[in-house]
């Protein structure tokens, strides 16, 4: 049986919410969920496929001097692990009318912690449905994972988790 672990950060609010309910959407003896401070990030190694997920914060949030950061301490004990050949995915909130110039921008920020690790991104998604100037997180319009605006389409947010766990589900040959 394949092995996923989801992982989020913040805890509370909208990522945490987002992060139940995709959880929710697998079978619970496949998949684990943490917030990232609770997570032993020796036992990674362990899992098929890694799901992290977070939202937007400012660059001064993500910067190595800031010691309470919880993704700096992961990701520096992440660098530790190989993960070529793990499947990661990502999701990210934002608010794409209040920060139209950096919606989901935290998506880019995962997308370059998975590349330094060696893992293989999946789980992209399409830009189209939302609207917004720029973004870190997309590429050829596609967002680097499951982009989510729970601030101005919350209406749309179950429909886009089922469509996303879908389409990891099958990538990852399971049952749907």
């Amino acid at each position: 049986m394949k092995k996923i672990v989801l992982l989020y950060w913040r805890e509370g609010g909208n990522t945490e919410r987002a992060a139940r309910k995709i959880y929710e959407l697998f079978d619970p003896e496949c998949i684990e969920i943490y917030d990232v401070p609770s997570f032993n990030v020796d036992t990674i190694e362990n899992y098929d496929l890694i799901i992290i997920g977070g939202s937007t914060v400012g660059a001064d949030n993500w910067s190595d001097t800031s010691d309470d950061n919880e993704w700096t301490i992961f990701f520096r004990k992440l660098e530790q692990h190989n993960l070529t050949g793990k499947s990661m995915a990502l999701f990210g909130l934002g608010d794409q009318i209040l920060y139209p110039n950096h919606f989901v921008d935290d998506l880019g920020v995962l997308k370059e912690e998975v590349d330094k690790v060696g893992a293989n991104l999946i789980g992209r998604w399409p830009v189209s449905g939302y609207s917004f100037t720029e973004s870190e997180g997309v590429e050829e319009d596609m967002f680097y994972g499951l982009a989510l605006d729970e601030d101005n389409q919350a209406e749309l947010t179950d429909e886009r988790i089922k469509q996303w766990t879908d389409f990891l589900k099958e990538a990852l040959g399971l049952a749907l």
